[in-house]
């Protein structure tokens, strides 16, 4: 049984969406992916789903392969070893970190929020369908 403020044999977990803001000056955006943070599980991830017809409406100049190679790279931070580059030797908290910082491109984090997970891994996927997809 769980009691109030304890997740039983869940692990609290933090995420951020990933959000693709094509024209900064109009705050438009689309969701197209999620980073997840398990520190009890030493778990940094992220999946990506970018909806190109609903990008190039909001902006049909938008460099859609740019988004693209961005949105790989986090991944790839995620994943860590060399595909990460610098970020390889950063824990999995530091990485996570580091992508959510606010930042003023066109791929940016959106607010951490946090939840309880047995599997962040499949939490993961579960996000990326109902928040973007």
């Amino acid at each position: 049984m769980t009691r109030a403020g304890q997740g039983g044999d869940r692990d609290v977990f933090e995420y951020a969406l990933l959000r693709v803001v094509p024209r900064v000056e109009r705050g438009e955006c689309v969701n197209a992916g999620v980073l997840v943070y398990c520190r009890a599980k030493a778990y940094v991830g992220a999946r990506t789903h970018l909806d190109e017809p609903r990008l190039l409406a909001l902006d049909p100049a938008v460099d859609v392969a740019g988004v693209r190679a961005a949105l790989a790279a986090v991944e790839n931070v995620c994943a860590g070893g060399t595909a990460a580059g610098q970020a390889a030797g950063d824990d999995a908290g530091r990485r996570f970190r580091w992508l959510v910082a606010p930042r003023s491109t066109i791929v940016q984090p959106g607010p951490v929020h946090t939840g309880l997970t047995a599997d962040p891994a499949a939490e993961t996927e579960r996000l990326l369908d109902l928040l973007v997809r």
